[in-house]
């Protein structure tokens, strides 16, 4: 054999037994949230606390969740699609600037000392899920436990919000979209029965 056809047959082996292309990672954020109504008056007088959302399982990582069924009864992790930060943390910065803009108190933040009285919001994620629907596209849902408690720790609102999106195209990108859509949606449900809950408070 020719020296020239020994090196090709060389090459085509080493080539055939090179490593698989590892894809890129690629990282989302949700869009930029939607305003809740802005009060006219802060509703609580002491400073309110958004806490980290709790989360148990697949929802307390970073990677993005899907399902295999519409139902949602198998699900699976995504190996290169991620979110930039665990969602237990996303949904706690979402809402603090949100409840922020609509003037709910004077300051709303993360973290206070135990010891100071405040309005203490938690919220544990149930569903953060992609699934797919039945014309082969795809939405999202969103399930979410919150809860308030006033400054002796009594809680003012204790309930169970869930949204499901449609996402406007068969990606990824559009399924973060439809997530975004879901906690505004959610979030502002949840303004709305902290705004009601809260007047019949002062009312009392």
């Amino acid at each position: 054999m020719k020296p020239r056809s020994i090196l090709l047959l060389v090459a085509a082996s080493l080539a055939g037994c090179s490593a698989p292309t590892i894809p890129d990672f690629t990282y989302y954020r949700l869009p930029r949230a939607e305003k809740l109504d802005v009060l006219p008056a802060p509703l609580f007088d002491e400073p309110v606390v958004v806490e980290a959302f709790g989360a148990d399982g697949l929802y307390a990582d970073q990677a993005l969740i899907y399902a295999l069924d519409p139902g949602a009864q198998e699900l699976r992790q995504y190996h290169y699609q991620l979110w930039t930060d665990p969602p237990t943390r996303i949904l706690q910065r979402r809402l603090i600037l949100q409840l922020r803009d609509a003037g709910i108190a004077a300051q709303v933040t993360d973290q206070l000392p135990a010891s100071e009285p405040a309005i203490r919001i938690a919220g544990v994620i149930l569903r953060f899920d992609r699934v797919p629907d039945a014309t082969g596209g795809f939405g999202v849902v969103v399930a979410l436990k919150l809860r308030a408690a006033d400054k002796d720790g009594r809680p003012l609102l204790d309930e169970y919000y869930r949204a499901e999106k449609p996402a406007v195209g068969t990606g990824v990108k559009a399924s973060v979209d439809a997530y975004g859509a879901a906690l505004d949606t959610i979030f502002a449900q949840f303004h709305a029965d902290l705004r009601r809950r809260g007047a019949r408070v002062h009312a009392g």
